[in-house]
């Protein structure tokens, strides 16, 4: 029973994560003012030759797009090629809803069974130290990003898209005047902090369920070791 336990806090700690993921990269990336200020942050606006309020209706048109509101809110911006490289970022914004429901699901059942047998605090315990593993990865993740972005960030379009139509050019598509690497290296960097917030606020939920079942506070009691 007990290894079965441990496979369920793994299922816990990687479904968490990946909620915790997946919002972060929400959370910046549907953020208007972060595109607003990168635009005036990397000159943009030069680049282009397009006003501010031209430009902010563009960051709108992509930010319900990725959202999966409107399918069309690009055509009036952007060339086929850009469409095309769009509805391929669009597919993964799609798939990373997804798994953010089936890990919300995957957790509560996890969480459910815990409870419903008394082991509040193995399950508090072991939820908590095994999101430290993210904040690893985190680490390596963030050294290898200042060894050499462009390099990884290459590698992450290989591993992710089919094709080549990433690769822009920024003399003549719009999308890539708008999102210059600068715009990634900072955006990464956002999504890492709010990473770490999610993950932080996870392990301190865990640690309460470790508290509480370890003290046999409130309705959290165990009648077993951990």
């Amino acid at each position: 029973m007990r290894t079965f336990n441990i496979a369920l806090v793994i299922v816990l700690v990687v479904s968490l994560s990946i909620i915790a993921l997946v919002m972060a990269i929400e959370e910046n990336t549907y953020d208007l003012d972060y595109y607003l200020e990168s635009y005036e942050d990397n000159g943009v606006y030069e680049v282009t030759g397009k006003t501010p309020e031209e430009l902010e209706v563009v960051s709108k048109d992509i930010i319900t797009y990725l959202k999966g509101s409107d399918d069309s809110a690009l055509d009036r911006h952007f060339n086929e090629r850009e469409i095309h490289h769009m509805d391929d970022v669009l597919q993964l914004y799609e798939l990373s809803r997804v798994l953010k429901l089936v890990s919300a699901l995957f957790a509560l059942g996890v969480i459910f069974w815990f409870l419903s047998r008394e082991l509040a605090g193995f399950m508090g315990k072991w939820m908590t130290i095994g999101l430290f593993a993210n904040h690893l990865l985190l680490i390596i993740m963030v050294v290898l990003v200042l060894t050499d972005f462009t390099r990884y960030f290459t590698v992450f379009h290989e591993i992710f898209f089919s094709n080549d139509l990433w690769i822009l050019n920024p003399r003549t598509d719009l999308l890539i005047q708008m999102l210059p690497e600068p715009f990634f290296i900072n955006i990464a960097g956002k999504i890492g902090i709010s990473f770490i917030k999610y993950l932080s606020i996870a392990q301190l939920i865990g640690y309460i369920f470790y508290k509480k079942g370890k003290y046999n506070i409130g309705r959290f009691k165990s009648n077993k070791r951990y």
